[in-house]
């Protein structure tokens, strides 16, 4: 028998796990209204990052869904999942970063939102951890270029990323519309 490690705060925040250089995580509250649940994604006066916004998209993953690791050279990624639960993986390949090797792994959704700020050359994979579709937003500091994608892949179960997803083997979703 052995007792859990605590792993949070009475603030609700994450202990033991140090974010990657220029990663920034923003948890957001929902606010009940009159008609529902209102929740802020993104605003510029968090102070999360100085880049603007040129495109945000929608991506869809089904139930057990992963969309591989990639990375970006120059695009920052901020990602929110808006619909259902997603675990979002990170890892730092930046060999001047002082993280170089860190891995962040959060665990959000609609009971638990944030907007997680990828800066480019961070590896980064989402996993759909629920039973039904769920939604996550990108809203990034530069548009998708059809012509010449800022994209890099490796596979799912690459040796150069020291992180596994349980069970999950050939399930990446590696397609254009996982960007």
């Amino acid at each position: 028998m052995s007792r859990d490690l605590q792993g949070i705060t009475r603030d609700w925040q994450l202990l033991g796990q140090s974010l990657i250089d220029g990663v920034a995580l923003k948890e957001v509250a929902n606010v009940m209204s009159g008609y529902g649940v209102l929740t802020e994604i993104y605003r510029s006066d968090w102070g999360l990052d100085a880049m603007p916004v040129t495109q945000v998209f929608q991506s869809s993953l089904n139930p057990g869904g992963i969309s591989g690791w990639h990375a970006h050279g120059e695009t920052t990624d901020r990602l929110f999942v808006s619909t259902g639960t997603m675990r979002i993986v990170l890892y730092d390949s930046r060999r001047s970063s002082p993280t170089y090797k860190g891995v962040n792994e959060f665990r959000l959704g609609v009971q638990r939102p944030a907007l997680v700020v990828i800066p480019p050359g961070v590896w980064h994979a989402v996993e759909n951890t629920c039973a039904t579709p769920s939604l996550l937003l990108n809203a990034v500091d530069v548009a998708y270029r059809y012509e010449s994608p800022d994209h890099f892949r490796l596979p799912i179960d690459t040796p150069h990323i020291p992180y596994r997803f349980q069970n999950r083997p050939g399930r990446a979703l590696d397609s254009v519309t996982s960007r």
